[in-house]
C-alpha cells in the first residue's frame, strides 16, 4: 500500500511542471517516514471532526463538520454542546473552526466559524457565544453572528480558520476563494483573503485598505486560494498555509497588504493540466516561504512552545490530508521556512494542537476520526 502511495506521488510529480523557485521560496521535499519519534494514544473518536481547541489543561472543544461540538476531557470523556447553529454540510462545507476568546477564563466566550444556510447556498459566518454549564449539560448561549461573508458564494473552499492577535485585541480569519479564483484579486469581496477584525467583528482600525474606495476595510492580505491553517509564531509573526491547485501548496508569512498571487501565479497547475505562471515570473507578488509539489493538502497549524519534545521549540506543526502526514517546520534566523520532518500518520490529519503541558494532539479527517495524544518516545 505504501509502495503504491509513493508511486502515485512520483507520477504526480512528473505530471506537474517544474515549479521553479525564487530566492524566498523553498520546496518541501521530505518523504514521510514511519520511524516516529513519538507514541500515539487514541483518546476519543468523532464523526468527521474539523477542529480542536484547548480551553485549559484538562478540557478542549472539538467540532464535527456535520454540525456538532463536543466538550472533551484529556481522558476522553465527551459531552455534547447544545445550541449549535444549523450548517450547510456537504463537501468542504459545514461546521468549521472553534477558538476560545483570549479572555475565556473570565468571559467564557468562544468563537466559531461555519457555513450558514441562506438563499445563496451557504455563506461563511463568524459567531460568538458564551459556553455555559449546568445540570450536567453544556450549551452555547447569547449566540451572535459578528461577521459574515455577504458576497455571493460559490462552491467549497470556505476557509474559516481563526487566530487571535498576540495582544488579544483582534481576530484574524481566513476566507477561501469559494472556487471563484478571480475573487482572490478583487478587493471588493473578502473571498480569497485573510481579514482582521475587532473582537466584536468590525473591521479593525489601521487595516491596509480601509481608505481605498471599493475595497473591503477588513482585508489584511489577499491572493489566497484555500487557507486552512493560520497561527502566530512565538515571535509574533503571522503564518498561514493554503492548498494549491494541482501542486503548489503554500506556507506564507503574512504581512499587511500583501498580495500572495492566486490565481495569477502558483507553483502548481490547473486540474485540467493547463499551466499557471510560476511565482518566479511575478516578483511584485509575494512568493511562499515554503511550497509542496506534490501536495500534502495542509490542514491545521500550531507552533510548539513546550519542552517535552526536545529540539521542537518554536517549530510549526502542520497536518497533511493528502499526505497522511504530520510535518514539522523550522525557521532560520532570516525567517525562511524549511520542512525538517514529515511523519507518516497513516491517516488524514485534519487539525493539530499543543496542550498547556506540551503534549501534541492531532485529529483525523474520517467518519471515525481519532483524537490522538502524541508523547515523545
Amino acid at each position: 500500500m505504501k509502495a503504491m502511495k509513493w508511486l502515485l506521488a512520483g507520477l504526480s510529480a512528473l505530471l506537474i511542471s517544474d515549479g521553479a523557485t525564487v530566492a524566498s521560496e523553498n520546496a518541501g521535499s521530505k518523504e514521510a517516514t514511519s520511524d516516529l519519534p513519538f507514541s500515539a494514544t487514541d483518546v476519543a473518536v468523532f464523526d468527521t471532526p474539523w477542529a480542536l481547541a484547548f480551553l485549559d489543561e484538562d478540557e478542549m472543544l472539538v467540532t464535527e463538520k456535520g454540525g456538532r461540538i463536543w466538550l472533551v476531557t484529556t481522558g476522553g470523556d465527551k459531552v455534547p454542546v447544545e445550541g449549535v447553529p444549523d450548517v450547510v454540510y456537504r463537501g468542504q462545507l459545514g461546521l468549521l473552526d472553534v477558538a476560545p476568546a483570549p479572555d475565556f477564563a473570565t468571559s467564557g466566550l468562544v468563537y466559531l466559524t461555519y457555513v450558514e444556510p441562506n438563499a445563496a447556498s451557504g455563506s461563511l459566518a463568524l459567531a460568538r457565544a458564551s459556553l455555559a454549564r449546568g445540570d450536567g449539560e453544556v450549551s452555547l448561549q447569547n449566540f451572535d453572528v459578528v461577521w459574515r461573508d455577504d458576497a455571493l458564494p460559490g462552491g467549497g473552499q470556505a476557509g474559516g480558520v481563526i487566530a487571535f492577535a498576540p495582544d488579544g485585541r483582534h481576530i484574524f480569519l481566513t476566507v477561501g476563494d469559494r472556487m471563484r479564483p478571480k475573487r482572490a484579486q478583487d478587493l471588493s469581496t473578502p473571498q480569497g483573503s485573510i481579514i482582521r477584525l475587532t473582537l466584536d467583528g468590525e473591521p479593525a482600525p489601521g487595516n491596509p485598505f480601509e481608505a481605498r474606495s471599493q475595497a473591503r476595510p477588513e482585508i489584511w492580505s489577499f491572493g489566497h486560494r484555500n487557507p486552512y491553517g493560520l497561527a502566530f509564531a512565538p515571535n509574533g509573526q503571522l503564518w498561514a498555509h493554503e492548498m494549491g491547485p494541482r501542486g503548489g501548496d503554500e506556507l506564507n508569512r503574512i504581512e499587511a497588504g500583501g498580495n500572495y498571487g492566486w490565481p495569477l501565479v502558483s507553483n502548481g497547475d490547473q486540474y485540467s493540466g493547463a499551466s499557471i505562471p510560476r511565482h518566479s515570473t511575478r516578483p511584485d507578488l509575494t512568493a511562499p516561504s515554503l511550497y509542496w509539489n506534490p501536495v500534502i493538502a495542509p490542514a491545521g497549524l500550531a507552533f510548539y512552545t513546550g519542552t517535552r519534545f526536545a529540539g521542537w521549540k518554536d517549530s510549526a506543526l502542520i497536518g497533511g490530508l493528502a499526505g497522511l502526514s504530520l510535518s514539522r517546520i523550522t525557521f532560520d534566523p532570516s525567517g525562511a521556512a524549511h520542512e525538517a520532518d514529515r511523519w507518516d500518520m497513516e491517516a488524514r490529519i485534519r487539525d493539530v494542537a499543543v496542550d498547556p503541558d506540551g503534549y501534541v494532539w492531532v485529529i483525523e479527517d474520517d467518519a471515525e476520526g481519532r483524537l490522538r495524544r502524541l508523547e515523545p518516545k
